[in-house]
């Protein structure tokens, strides 16, 4: 048995979503633009998938578009959004902790004259109300905060700051980027009050590939990839049917035992922080909110190191967030944490299919690092 406790890198695709890619590809493979049989059965494929993700998001189907993954889901949303509104303000607010999803875009749009406020989080990875409060002004057009942060696992208050800000700045839009919070933290999209919101297939048990953008109704965002008019007219391109069916699949799967399966990972995710704290050698990090995410460090051990040996054990954890391979974490540097402990960390990520076992093993390998390193 192995001990795969990197999820919020990757999630194994579930039963439901590899039997939704076999289906697709084998039994309903036309393309949904044509108008012949087997295009209408793809296209009947592709609306059945869209109803089930925006079930799993609380949203209204026809405002739910498919995109390549979280990534382009974040870049639509923040470009779009900049250059729909650049007329009323130039006044962007995020956060220091965002994925590069953001923050790239957002450097991106400072080059081109923007004006970014990179709000920062307390020694927890929190972000709090108060703060985007007395960041907001008269030509603020964009706020973008980040549901579940990836390496702390602090959760922020979505609801009240999207309030908020269309309170105090009725123009502006609320972007959230809600790929480690959907389907682990519970958010309705018809009520959560983002206007945008961004989702991701693989951290979910669908595929690698696949994500999608909530856009509310009645909000003209421009459109993000022109050509043939697919997602109407929003997002050209012949849609990726097997990974579509897949991400449907796998919402229908992972609504069904929800708040179930959030309780169980939140217990695991408690007896973890309990062992992590009374072992001798591991230092906590982040607030670990979220109920699949737990940060903590072996000081003076570099996160490579203490992989290497985990991986000989069969356990896999990452190095703060895989999707900064090579670069020390710019969430870890913004809680103020000296470099030893930045470079010692690791992150534990927790899924539905997370087994008790796969937790005492990760303690057994934690063990024989200290072991060997200090030896």
């Amino acid at each position: 048995m192995i001990a795969y406790l990197d999820n919020s890198a990757t999630t194994r695709p579930c039963p439901e979503a590899v039997a939704a890619i076999e289906e697709t590809l084998l039994n309903c493979w036309g393309n949904p633009s044509s108008v012949h049989r087997l295009g209408i059965d793809a296209a009947h494929r592709l609306a059945k998938a869209r109803q089930q993700v925006a079930a799993a998001m609380g949203a209204e189907p026809e405002r739910v578009f498919f995109t390549s993954g979280g990534t382009e889901a974040d870049n639509w949303a923040i470009f779009s959004s900049a250059h729909r509104l650049k007329k009323r303000g130039n006044h962007i607010i995020t956060t220091s902790i965002e994925h590069h999803a953001i923050l790239h875009p957002m450097q991106k749009l400072k080059e081109q004259g923007f004006e970014i406020t990179y709000l920062q989080p307390d020694n927890m990875g929190r972000i709090t109300v108060e703060q985007l409060s007395d960041a907001l002004r008269e030509d603020t057009i964009l706020v973008s905060i980040m549901m579940v942060n990836n390496e702390t696992g602090a959760v922020m208050p979505i609801e009240k700051m999207a309030k908020l800000t269309h309170r105090r700045c009725p123009n502006a839009l609320f972007h959230t980027d809600a790929v480690q919070g959907f389907l682990k933290i519970p958010f309705r999209a018809k009520t959560l009050g983002a206007d945008l919101i961004s989702v991701s297939g693989h951290k979910i048990h669908a595929v690698k590939g696949i994500g999608a953008l909530y856009v509310r109704p009645g909000l003209p965002l421009p459109a993000y990839l022109h050509g043939g008019g697919q997602e109407k007219n929003f997002r050209s391109g012949t849609e990726a049917m097997p990974a579509i069916a897949a991400m449907g699949a796998a919402c229908e799967a992972g609504s069904a035992h929800l708040r179930e399966d959030i309780a169980r990972q939140s217990a695991l995710r408690d007896a973890l922080i309990s062992r992590l704290r009374d072992f001798d050698g591991v230092e906590l990090i982040g607030a670990a909110e979220a109920p699949h995410i737990v940060c903590c460090a072996l000081p003076g051990i570099p996160s490579q190191n203490t992989i290497n040996i985990l991986q000989e054990h069969d356990v896999y954890v990452s190095a703060g967030s895989a999707c900064s391979k090579g670069h020390r974490s710019h969430v870890l540097e913004a809680l103020g944490l000296p470099p030893e402990v930045i470079d010692g960390s690791i992150r534990v990520s927790l899924s539905r299919e997370t087994q008790p076992e796969e937790l005492d093993r990760l303690m057994e390998g934690l063990q024989a690092v200290l072991k060997r390193m200090k030896r």
